[in-house]
């Protein structure tokens, strides 16, 4: 599917009043999970699936902004489950929890099952849903809230993040 004219006009809006360092989310779209996953080839990342509407993201959330504080190289990718209509709250709340710059995309299909069987079969929209990618190893997905200890454990656990933090 395309992405309206209100809607583009709404990731400008976005765009606009979080800042100019921040950029808008990308749409997420069928192929979007490839694009993710190739683009961090070979290396681990987090896939943070979430919504505005969604207590427990928001904890997720502030967790991941916690991390960042901790942790500046946190290889982190959001993607808001609301809709490229909503780009102003998306834009806002990513700015709350202090994660406007890290790579954020928004559902950009009116057909959300396909997206959600497209980056796991299991996946029946349940949020938050948090996907940990290691390189060589199938992604480990987690729904629900996040416990911090157990995400730092996974941190500290990636030989690139240790040999970074100066700890072997």
């Amino acid at each position: 599917m395309k992405i309206s004219h209100l809607a583009c006009a709404a990731l400008l809006c976005w765009a606009t009043s979080v800042g100019a360092a921040s950029e808008p989310p990308r749409p997420f779209v069928a192929g979007s999970v490839k694009d993710i996953a190739a683009a961090h080839a070979g290396q681990p990342f987090i896939l943070a699936f979430w919504s505005i509407t969604c207590v427990h993201c928001k904890a997720n959330l502030d967790l991941f902004g916690r991390l960042l504080a901790r942790h500046p190289d946190l290889p982190l990718v959001l993607v808001s489950t609301d809709g490229p209509d909503d780009a102003a709250a998306i834009g806002a709340t990513l700015q709350r929890h202090g994660l406007e710059k890290r790579p954020s995309w928004v559902f950009a299909d009116t057909f959300v099952e396909r997206l959600y069987f497209e980056v796991d079969r299991r996946w029946r929209g349940e949020l938050p849903r948090t996907y940990l990618y290691r390189a060589g190893l199938p992604a480990r997905a987690i729904s629900g809230k996040l416990d911090e200890t157990e995400l730092e454990r996974w941190l500290q656990s990636l030989p690139d993040h240790r040999d970074r933090s100066g700890s072997n």
